[in-house]
């Protein structure tokens, strides 16, 4: 099983673009050829860029949820102004948080805690369960090519 931690995070809002997503959860290629394909539109129009001007710090962050009945991914900032076009704001509550770190390449990043958390740790704990809801992993570049990430996903003691 992943290593991870269980940690008690204070609330926190992210600002994000995003998309419903179209394929199969089952299907992870077409999910991510989505994502890359929504990502790459973000940088041309200008909007990634956007939100990048608008954060607190460097962390770029990934949030899927299931919203209106549909799931969504989000590229998304911890902003320190408005911006007005965003698709959404997310709230995550104050919770227990189970946190599965790693370091990768900035374009697998991502994908890599979140299987990790939900294939690896998620499936296999047993005192803890995800209460639903969005979760998000973040990354940083660690400036030697690299970058360090974090995948949180929020829990309840069972």
């Amino acid at each position: 099983m992943a290593e991870y931690t269980l940690e008690h995070k204070k609330s926190f809002t992210l600002t994000a673009y995003g998309f419903s997503i179209q394929s199969n959860f089952q299907d992870m290629p077409a999910m991510q050829k989505e994502k890359t394909e929504f990502w790459d539109k973000l940088k041309a129009d200008g909007r990634f860029t956007k939100l990048k001007d608008a954060a607190k710090d460097d962390r770029e962050w990934s949030v899927n949820e299931v919203y209106q009945g549909k799931p969504w991914n989000y590229f998304a900032v911890e902003a320190g102004k408005s911006v007005t076009d965003a698709t959404r704001i997310i709230e995550f509550p104050e919770s227990e948080y189970i946190v599965v770190a790693g370091n990768g390449e900035k374009e697998s990043l991502f994908d890599q805690l979140t299987y990790r958390a939900f294939g690896e740790v998620l499936s296999q704990i047993t005192d803890y369960a995800y209460i639903g809801g969005p979760n998000a992993t973040y990354r940083k570049d660690n400036r030697d090519g690299t970058f360090y990430g974090e995948f949180w996903v929020p829990v309840v003691k069972k």
